[in-house]
């Protein structure tokens, strides 16, 4: 698989063999030639398979290994948001969260492009809390919002922040995931040009990086909650040095998390203060999936809960509460149990139980996209006076949720028309209703047409578009 110019670095294999041994080592490396495992995990909201795409991974029960990897380009579920192409050893989040029972409210996950741990943490959160899914790299964070957005839950926040930026927020999230950027040893045959940029100097760059991003987030656990660490390497100064780390400088307990001996997953300890901590560890030649650590750790019942009440007058820049509410709720048919917020006269939804806790994090972060945005409410009249021209302007993001979207025509498409409208090419609609039609695929929409009579405007993302053949 791999070729001459991305040789494993010596210096990576000697520290493999002096900590795995030279039999198992080699095992490892041997490993890292092959070919690596596709997976997938399905979207539970949207896709109710009625077959299995293939075996089940064990420790995640919407988690599935492919035979072989398709296209996922020009496969419309793709782009429905039916399934996140996600590694396996990634899923085991899945597992922990049912393992340790996490209490549904406030969560975090801090480095979250391109979305696979943000997805997981939005699928188990369901309508019982709200996910902030933040990326400090801007383009990285665009990428995070469109698959925020194809997931479709309507429970997440993207914002573009440094972990610096949540000082403000200490004892605000019930969970906090850091899947911290590493030297990526894990990847090594995922990733070929990792192993060319690995370096012994570029591990300790990426542990004091980790060190300085823990070192800003450790305190936003609130009392009762969790801390979820992760790399995709293998060596212990960015792993259990880094668990050690956050042991002795932050009032955490260890957790414990129970695995299957026939999972293949190593557990390793570290001792601090007396307590023992735990990690767990994937390797490619022990488990179908790349390499991966994680530790769970959680905050003492009498640690600091960060308050939150319902603002009286909420103030921000460019967002505000919006005066249409009774009118989106007529238009739309939806019950009666979100807040509304405007943008660029845009209209937002947001579940209301969580709508303070939204609006107290705009106070310190950049946020790029929340809940659902609906739309735009046209031809209203001066005055708030209602014509008879007044309509809903839908957007592609509406149409992706999971959201009913009552009041709508849909239309469904043979898999060469999706890949066509998906292409934003012209095609045949096999209907003659004109208006607002919501496209779909095998029942999950797409997007929307508008159908003029005499043409038919494709409203699917430009930026999006298909260009793959």
């Amino acid at each position: 698989m791999s070729e001459a110019s991305h040789k494993l670095p010596v210096a990576f294999q000697r520290h493999i063999e002096d900590y795995l041994g030279a039999s198992e080592s080699q095992e490892l490396f041997k490993a890292l030639e092959q070919d690596p495992q596709t997976s997938i995990r399905i979207n539970p909201s949207k896709r109710k398979l009625e077959s299995l795409p293939g075996q089940q991974v064990p420790w995640a029960k919407s988690g599935y290994f492919l035979e072989s990897r398709p296209s996922f380009t020009l496969d419309p579920l793709f782009h429905a948001g039916a399934y996140y192409v996600q590694e396996s050893s990634s899923m085991f989040i899945s597992h922990i969260l049912e393992s340790i029972q996490a209490p549904k409210g406030i969560y975090l996950d801090l480095c979250a492009a391109p979305g696979g741990k943000s997805t997981l943490l939005s699928s188990y959160l369901g309508q019982d809390g709200l996910l902030v899914a933040n990326e400090v790299i801007k383009s990285r964070a665009n990428i995070l919002k469109e698959n925020v957005i194809k997931w479709g839950l309507g429970n997440t926040v993207v914002t573009n922040n440094d972990p610096s930026h949540f000082e403000g927020l200490e004892g605000f999230f019930d969970l906090l995931v850091i899947d911290a950027p590493c030297s990526g040893e894990g990847m090594f045959r995922k990733d070929l040009q990792a192993r060319d940029e690995w370096s012994p100097e570029h591990v300790e760059i990426c542990a004091a990086r980790q060190e300085r991003i823990l070192n800003d987030t450790g305190a936003l656990v609130a009392a009762g909650g969790y801390l979820l660490y992760s790399t995709c390497t293998f060596n212990a100064k960015e792993n259990e040095e880094n668990l050690r780390y956050l042991s002795e400088e932050f009032a955490f307990e260890p957790v414990r998390i129970p695995v299957q001996p026939e999972w293949g997953i190593v557990e390793t300890e570290v001792e601090v203060e007396g307590s023992v901590f735990y990690g767990y560890r994937f390797y490619p030649h022990k488990v179908k999936g790349e390499g991966f650590f994680i530790t769970v750790l959680k905050r003492p019942e009498d640690a600091y809960v960060h308050p939150v009440k319902k603002q009286k007058d909420f103030r921000h820049p460019f967002l505000s509460r919006s005066g249409q509410k009774n009118r989106v709720l007529e238009l739309l048919g939806l019950e009666d149990n979100f807040e509304f917020y405007e943008l660029k006269g845009s209209i937002f939804l947001i579940d209301s139980w969580y709508a303070p806790h939204f609006e107290q994090l705009t106070k310190y972060l950049n946020v790029k996209y929340f809940g659902v945005e609906l739309g735009k409410i046209s031809g209203s009249g001066k005055g708030g006076d209602r014509s008879n021209n007044e309509q809903f302007l839908p957007t592609h993001e509406f149409a992706l949720s999971i959201l009913e979207k009552k009041g709508f025509s849909t239309l469904e498409l043979s898999k060469e028309q999706a890949l066509s409208y998906l292409r934003k090419e012209d095609f045949d609609l096999p209907t003659s209703e004109e208006g607002w039609l919501l496209i779909t695929f095998q029942s999950l929409p797409l997007g929307w047409v508008k159908n003029m009579g005499n043409r038919i405007n494709n409203y699917y993302p430009k930026d999006w578009r298909i260009r793959m053949r």
